[in-house]
C-alpha cells in the first residue's frame, strides 16, 4: 500500500538497487542516492567522460537514465522493493547546456497511487540553481 512516507531507509534502498540493478555501475558508481523524504528523492550523477556527447557536453541519454533512475528510487521509498513497477512514460525538456560537473536530480511524486505514480524531476549542475532538464514520467505498479 503508498504512503506519503518513505517506507524503505535510504540504505535499504541503495542496498536494493545495487543487488537488483548492478548494472548500473558498471565502468565504476557514478549514480548515487542522496535523499528520501516525503514524496521526493535527490539523486547525483557524478561528471564523468562516459557520459559526454560529441561537444564535450553531458548527453541526453544520461540525463534520461538520472531522471527515470529518480523516480524509480522516489517511488520504491514509498511502496517497498517492488523490482517490477516499471516506466511507461518519459517525457523531457532540455534547457540548457549542463555544466562540466556533477548533476543534481530532485524527484517529486505528483500522485502515488496504487497502480500508477506520477511524477517531475528538475536536474541541475551541482551548485548551480538553473534547471537544465525538466522531466516527467508514469511508472505503472504491479498488484500486490
Amino acid at each position: 500500500m503508498a504512503t506519503h512516507h518513505p517506507i524503505m531507509t535510504k540504505e535499504d534502498l541503495i542496498a536494493f538497487l545495487d543487488r537488483e540493478f548492478p548494472q548500473i555501475h558498471v565502468g565504476g558508481q557514478t549514480y548515487f542516492l542522496d535523499e528520501i523524504g516525503p514524496l521526493s528523492a535527490r539523486m547525483r550523477m557524478d561528471y564523468h567522460e562516459r557520459h559526454l556527447r560529441p561537444g564535450g557536453t553531458i548527453s541526453g541519454p544520461s540525463m534520461m537514465a538520472l531522471a527515470d533512475l529518480a523516480l524509480y528510487a522516489a517511488i520504491l521509498a514509498h511502496i517497498g522493493p517492488v523490482a517490477l513497477a516499471v516506466t511507461t512514460s518519459l517525457n523531457f525538456n532540455f534547457l540548457r547546456k549542463p555544466e562540466a560537473r556533477a548533476l543534481i536530480a530532485n524527484c517529486r511524486l505528483l500522485k502515488l497511487g496504487k497502480r500508477l505514480a506520477v511524477g517531475e524531476v528538475s536536474i541541475f549542475s551541482e551548485g548551480s540553481p538553473d534547471v537544465v532538464c525538466h522531466a516527467t514520467g508514469t511508472y505503472s505498479i504491479p498488484s500486490a
